[in-house]
């Protein structure tokens, strides 16, 4: 049988999504293995399901490549509110929430199309979208009813227990996934393959693993920005970006003071440079019984619709 898919990026962190809201298709690991295999496949960093939920939007599904599912994944929740935009199941600039691994999920749609500037400030164009309608995304050329990028603000789980590792430079902590945040020097040369395979199976994490983040803080100009690469369990490689490892990076920059600009009401935001966007992260942090705990977590980024594919399953 014929199964369309369809495949967006966030920063470079490319999916392959379908819609699965009469629960029509079942994946086995060795299906979404080859889907995601970008040699016999069509390749991609992950595979979702979208799918009906009782009281939200919708209900995601994510595998990663390796057929592995159960965890958070930031990059694809925001794609997959893009998705939904796409069916006609949600609309921009309207209150979004739906359900995901680790729990229900908030997110908006940036009424225009609008990017990140180096300041954190958000830019906007004068270019409104034109609202897809319920059912078959893409009825006609993605240049006459939807954007091919978008923002998406998606909000994050609070997160504690912030475990330091001091004479490694490093902190553990898990924002929807698992993740180790490693401060370095050098950054562009640095041996993200060698380190980060190693670092991922390291007894200390064991069994689940952990995702690698290696971080170098950069002053540009009044902000210090941080420059990121990621190894991540499931995919087994280097991936452009990864959102729950750019929300743990600036959770733990700012927990070290080493980044984050505090406003006026307290809320802190830092800006995170992947290999191909720069995505700001902003939250509110608090001191509880000695603890830092970091509350109303958002992460915001583009999200790129590529294009449709279609297999026989």
């Amino acid at each position: 049988m014929p199964q369309k898919f369809y495949k967006y990026h966030g920063a470079g962190n490319d999916f392959l999504l379908a819609d699965n809201r009469d629960r029509h298709l079942s994946l086995s690991s060795e299906k979404i293995r080859h889907l995601c295999d970008r040699h016999t496949g069509f390749g991609a960093d992950g595979v979702m399901l979208l799918e009906d939920s009782a009281d939200t939007a919708f209900r995601m599904v994510f595998y990663n490549p390796d057929g592995s599912g159960g965890m958070m994944c930031g990059n694809g929740g925001r794609c997959i509110v893009a998705f939904a935009a796409d069916l006609g199941l949600v609309k921009p600039g309207e209150p979004i929430t739906f359900d995901a691994p680790d729990g229900r999920h908030q997110a908006e749609i940036l009424p225009v199309t609008e990017r990140l500037s180096p300041s954190a400030e958000l830019l906007s164009s004068v270019a409104e979208p034109v609202e897809a309608t319920e059912g078959e995304p893409f009825s006609q050329s993605p240049q006459h009813n939807l954007w091919s990028e978008r923002t998406v603000r998606l909000k994050m789980r609070d997160v504690s227990g912030i475990r330091t590792f001091p004479d490694e430079r490093a902190c553990f902590l898990d924002t929807g996934t698992r993740h180790l945040v490693k401060f370095v020097n050098g950054l562009k040369d640095y041996p993200v393959m060698l380190e980060g395979r190693t670092l991922r199976h390291d007894p200390r994490f064991a069994p689940a693993g952990v995702n690698v983040n290696f971080v170098e803080p950069v002053p540009e100009g009044d902000d210090v920005v941080l420059h990121i690469r990621t190894f991540e369990k499931g995919v087994e490689d280097e991936t452009l970006a990864c959102g729950t490892g750019i929300v743990a990076s600036a959770i733990v920059a700012y927990s070290q003071g080493i980044a984050g600009r505090v406003d006026a009401h307290g809320r802190v935001t830092c800006l995170v440079k992947a290999a191909i966007a720069t995505l700001a992260v902003d939250f509110v942090p608090r001191c509880e019984d000695e603890t830092l705990q970091i509350r109303d977590i958002w992460l915001t980024g583009p999200s790129d619709f590529v294009g449709t594919v279609e297999i026989m399953l």
